[in-house]
């Protein structure tokens, strides 16, 4: 007597279903990815920022003289009074600064100034892109500068 051997493998429909799953779970992976590139690239323009703001520093240490970082608002930019590279912030970054009134240069600019102390005017950059913030205080007396990034944009 002849018995036919059980066929063993996939249906189309079991492959399908498995395909699906796999897609859905690339997209969400794929969205996931995405959102954090937009955080990375704001964190990594505040980080840019701070380490201008510790070279004029430094500098003016160094030195013994005034140097200062300069914003233009309007462009999205900032240079450092001894250097003449143009630094860029990328344009859907929204970028505001908080200085002492002497500072302000021009519409839309404005300055934190590094004495050869080590002192500064004091201030404040803030960085946002979306609902995410990135915080940047310059303490007047010390010239140091801290980030604070533990708050959303909406909550000021």
């Amino acid at each position: 007597m002849m018995t036919r051997a059980k066929q063993q493998g996939f249906t189309l429909i079991e492959l399908l279903v498995v395909l699906v799953i796999i897609i859905i779970g690339f997209s969400a992976i794929s969205i996931s990815i995405s959102s954090g590139n937009d955080t990375a690239e704001l964190k990594a323009a505040a980080r840019d920022i701070i380490s201008a703001f510790r070279y004029a520093r430094g500098q003016a240490l160094m030195a013994h003289q005034q140097i200062t970082v300069d914003f233009d608002l309007e462009e999205n930019t900032y240079t450092l009074s001894n250097r003449e590279r143009v630094y860029n912030i990328p344009d859907d970054i929204s970028l505001t600064i908080v200085t002492a009134q002497s500072e302000l240069t021009g519409q839309n600019q404005g300055s934190i100034r590094f004495y050869g102390d080590g002192s500064s005017t004091g201030g404040r950059v803030t960085l946002t892109r979306n609902n995410t913030k990135q915080q940047i205080d310059i303490n007047w007396l010390t010239g140091g500068v801290e980030l604070n990034d533990n708050f959303d944009a909406d909550e000021q």
